[in-house]
């Protein structure tokens, strides 16, 4: 059978939208994509919120010492959970994640679990708890192996690495297509240090290291105490592993009594409840909280701070005003 000029160009286009279209298809079964019903949430800026939180910022920032872009902020008021009140200071500034990143790991996680693209078992629960709870390194670390299909090891050379690396921005993948901007999240978090590709990934000096908003890091953790980033099942699953018992006596520097919490410590809060992830290194001390006080408020607060690591009074600080100032607004 002969082929016209004409036709080979449309059958050789065909064939290739095929196998495209196949290897989507493909990608489909290991990307972590969107829910069909998934609907970007919508927040409103509340002026009054601004106001509330740039004091709580103001005074915080005088008594710490802190130079600008030193310190960033980000509230949800969402005691109504369709109008999301919203208030940031300096909240789209990039800064270093520490320990926060897990959170977006454990939500990229039980997307793939709903799907059915992973399977829990005892090992990857284990993980996943250890992570959150005791913000375990190594627990971290599995578990993005896990996600993006790539492991530790020795460099690569560049076409190798590339592919390797294309894997591992799986997580970045599905938080763009979700909307989340101005945040890298593709990297494991260590003790020490980064080794072999791990360290090449970070292009060496730290130029692709994870980076985090206040504003993205706030807007996951209200999707998830709304129940509308995944399942109510999953919802819940992750909200049972972020609680914190900020009553109970815990050792000096836990996510509990450290961080948020010491607000609800100092502040005498009987009654109310936190989910948190806390974030802490040598340089970076960072809290995403999310607080239900007796009296109505559901709050989501996060706050990243720089160089201030050893500094415990600068997060609950801005957290005792805020609640405070809320308080009295609605009295």
């Amino acid at each position: 059978m002969r082929l016209t000029t004409g036709i080979l160009p449309i059958l050789v286009a065909a064939s290739l939208l095929v196998t495209a279209t196949a290897a989507q298809k493909g990608r489909d079964k290991i990307e972590i994509v969107k829910a069909k019903d998934y609907t970007a949430p919508t927040m409103e800026r509340s002026a009054e919120l601004q106001g509330i939180l740039q004091k709580a910022v103001d005074e915080v920032s005088a008594q710490g010492g802190f130079k600008p872009g030193e310190l960033a902020a980000t509230v949800i008021d969402l005691r109504d959970p369709n109008r999301w009140r919203m208030a940031e200071f300096d909240g789209e500034r990039q800064l270093y994640t520490a320990s926060v990143v897990k959170m977006f790991y454990m939500a990229a996680l039980h997307r793939q679990l709903e799907d059915g693209k992973i399977t829990l078992t005892k090992e990857l629960e284990r993980g996943l708890r250890d992570m959150i709870v005791d913000s375990s390194n190594d627990a971290t670390g599995y578990i993005l192996d896990v996600l993006t299909d790539t492991a530790s090891g020795g460099e690569l050379p560049q076409k190798e690495f590339e592919v390797w690396q294309y894997k591992r921005n799986r997580v970045n993948r599905y938080f763009a297509s979700l909307g989340y901007k101005n945040i890298n999240i593709n990297q494991k978090t260590f003790c020490e240090d980064a080794y072999g590709i791990e360290q090449q990934s970070r292009a060496y000096r730290g130029q692709n290291r994870n980076m985090l908003t206040t504003n993205a890091t706030a807007r996951l953790l209200a999707e998830i105490a709304t129940r509308s980033f995944v399942n109510e099942a999953r919802s819940n699953a992750m909200l049972a592993i972020m609680s914190r018992d900020w009553e109970a006596a815990e050792r000096p520097n836990s996510q509990a009594v450290n961080f948020t919490g010491k607000a609800l410590i100092d502040n005498k809060m009987a009654g109310a409840k936190l989910w948190s992830k806390a974030g802490w290194t040598s340089r970076a001390r960072h809290d995403a909280a999310y607080i239900e006080t007796p009296d109505g408020q559901k709050l989501v607060l996060v706050v990243f701070t720089e160089n201030h690591a050893n500094d415990r009074e600068s997060i609950p600080g801005i957290a005792s005003r805020v609640l405070k100032a809320l308080k009295e607004s609605r009295q």
